[in-house]
């Protein structure tokens, strides 16, 4: 079943939960959805009188070529907002999203953004599921605006950690830019498949999807500026993996065995430099959890952040 599918099979639809807001000299676009469930479960709360179930969860795409927290997330929605209010983020520069003059590299610039974003929608703390990209900003969000978040549940995260046992750039990173310098349906597919260990969820309309929106005016020039901030010795930044025990939120790292993006080798040296986390590895998975390995990694989140 598609995002698109098993999101509309719940009366939740791309356009019906679109906004947009201004904050920080952006224009962000999100899905705002939930609770969906009336009242909170019996006994929900802790000693201080604090409800995990109130609690707004913030959802922070990858860097793919056409991505956008709908195709990341877009399924996932549902299931979350039946208990929380569910707030799906095009990141600055995709989607539907400004763009911006990164003058500093990109995780930095959106995390100060999102701050902003959040200020902006009167949302003063949030828990956050980052895959890859949306991972290291959260990351950083958490560093510089640590009042902000309260937990955080990582899947294949970027910036956590150096390749030990690999060759780098990785495969994944090498069919990206391989897309990047000449887009097609197929250099779309050649990339897809080094994300998913899971070959079941992707379909030719995924793919064309995809290819559409990676292609559309601008996007390409969009990609080239962000990885640029990242990548220019003059933006250099000390790497996330030698901040990393400045986190002191509760953390669940989340790995797919079969990633070859960021391999899996690495989740252990990001568990190892992170003070408070947990890991959980996941067979038949890549890069891509929450889709791949859907209903198990909804349950998985949806407990670590009630309990």
């Amino acid at each position: 079943m598609s995002t698109q599918e098993s999101a509309a099979d719940a009366g939740i639809t791309f356009e019906s939960t679109s906004e947009t807001v201004e904050a920080d000299g952006f224009t962000f676009h999100f899905h705002d959805v939930g609770p969906l469930e009336d009242g909170q479960p019996e006994g929900a709360g802790d000693a201080d009188g604090n409800n995990p179930y109130d609690t707004t969860i913030l959802l922070l795409h990858g860097s793919g070529p056409g991505v956008t927290a709908w195709s990341n997330f877009g399924g996932n929605i549902p299931a979350l907002a039946r208990r929380f209010r569910v707030i799906a983020l095009d990141m600055p520069g995709f989607g539907l999203s400004s763009d911006h003059e990164w003058d500093r590299g990109y995780p930095l610039v959106a995390a100060d953004a999102i701050d902003a974003f959040l200020d902006e929608l009167g949302v003063d703390e949030v828990d956050i599921i980052g895959n890859s990209m949306g991972g290291n900003v959260a990351c950083e969000l958490a560093i510089s605006h640590p009042g902000r978040v309260r937990r955080l549940a990582l899947m294949g995260p970027g910036g956590l950690a150096a390749p030990l046992f690999s060759p780098e750039p990785s495969e994944g990173s090498r069919r990206l830019f391989d897309f990047l310098s000449n887009p097609s349906d197929e250099a779309m597919a050649a990339w897809v498949d080094t994300m998913v260990g899971n070959k079941k969820v992707v379909s030719p309309e995924l793919i064309r999807q995809r290819t559409e929106a990676a292609t559309a005016p601008g996007a390409v020039e969009r990609m080239y500026s962000i990885f640029g901030s990242i990548l220019d010795p003059a933006k250099e930044y000390p790497p996330l993996y030698a901040r990393a025990s400045k986190i002191r939120q509760e953390t669940m790292l989340i790995w797919g065995r079969d990633d070859r993006m960021l391999p899996y080798e690495q989740a252990h040296f990001a568990f190892r430099q992170l003070p408070n986390a947990e890991l959980h590895a996941f067979s038949k998975c890549g890069h891509w959890a929450m889709i791949e390995q859907k209903e198990k990694f909804e349950r998985l989140v949806t407990e670590f952040f009630t309990r």
